[in-house]
């Protein structure tokens, strides 16, 4: 049934209610955020995908079964321009059939009850490789929206404009540093302010046993939820992986979990080859 006048913040959460499982594949952050609030108070599981240049992301939000929703892992979108979407970042078009077969998969799952659903987790998919990664999301007590003290408990549409006027402190725009820098630009704050700027690759074991960068500290991309206050607040945190995309999804997480000085490295490990150490072995 076509719903001509879209999912607006006047009639998401009924209509919603008329469903038993929500897709959502947005390029757009207020929507976004519309559809996981109006999915929680519909009290219905939102099956969420996005993609970035060459990487996608699915989960299943099911706060009503004792899972995260998507405001866990970010709990405020990014300012406006500070997060390039599809059209601007570029996406392989394949990714796009990928990701919504994966998210097929997880309503026939959850329709049937086989097999493990991507509740509580956020697996990423690699196109260039076809490696997946998976990072456990508990559900936040401090949430916004399903934590045990709730600020969002209606849904309101000035929330869900597409330009943030008032931030929080914890968003990913209250930073005296840039959201991501080029590899060259890297290489000369860890040569020039080493004392204050940290390395950390997020890539998978097996793949530091291809090449890495011997000052990088380690921390695979699954585990760094469970790091995340080990991390060092007062200094410059650049975040690397292969190229660019699995780095740049866990710079926009920790700046969302309040660490507002990390930035990400475009370009990767394969970038540094390239540019400033040819000795290293590329894949």
């Amino acid at each position: 049934m076509p719903h001509r006048e879209g999912v607006v913040p006047a009639n998401a959460v009924k209509l919603f209610q008329q469903y038993d499982i929500i897709l959502d594949g947005t390029d757009n952050f207020p929507v976004r955020y519309l559809n996981n609030d109006a999915a929680f108070f519909a009290q219905r599981p939102l099956v969420h995908g996005s993609i970035y240049k060459f990487e996608g992301q699915i989960s299943v939000f099911d706060s009503r079964n004792g899972g995260p929703c998507y405001r866990c892992l970010f709990p405020e979108p990014p300012s406006t321009g500070s997060v390039p979407n599809c059209g601007e970042a570029g996406v392989l078009g394949a990714l796009c059939g990928v990701i919504g077969s994966m998210q097929a998969l997880e309503v026939i799952k959850y329709i049937t009850g086989y097999g493990e659903l991507q509740r509580g987790k956020l697996l990423t998919y690699r196109a260039l490789d076809h490696q997946t990664t998976a990072i456990v999301v508990p559900r936040a007590p401090e949430c916004p929206l399903c934590g045990s003290k709730p600020a969002i408990t209606t849904i309101e549409a000035p929330r869900y404009q597409p330009v943030c006027e008032t931030m929080p402190a914890n968003s990913m725009n209250e930073s005296d540093h840039p959201l991501e820098i080029t590899v060259l630009a890297a290489h000369q704050l860890l040569t020039e302010n080493s004392a204050d700027t940290i390395l950390i690759d997020v890539r998978e074991p097996h793949e530091l046993a291809i090449c890495r960068v011997e000052t990088a500290q380690h921390i695979p991309m699954r585990q760094v939820p469970e790091n995340v206050s080990e991390l060092p607040r007062d200094k410059h945190l650049l975040i690397m992986c292969h190229h660019g995309s699995r780095s740049r999804r866990v710079t926009e997480y920790l700046r969302a979990q309040g660490l507002s000085n990390v930035t990400n490295m475009n370009g990767g490990i394969d970038g540094w080859a390239l540019e400033i150490d040819r000795d290293l072995a590329r894949y």
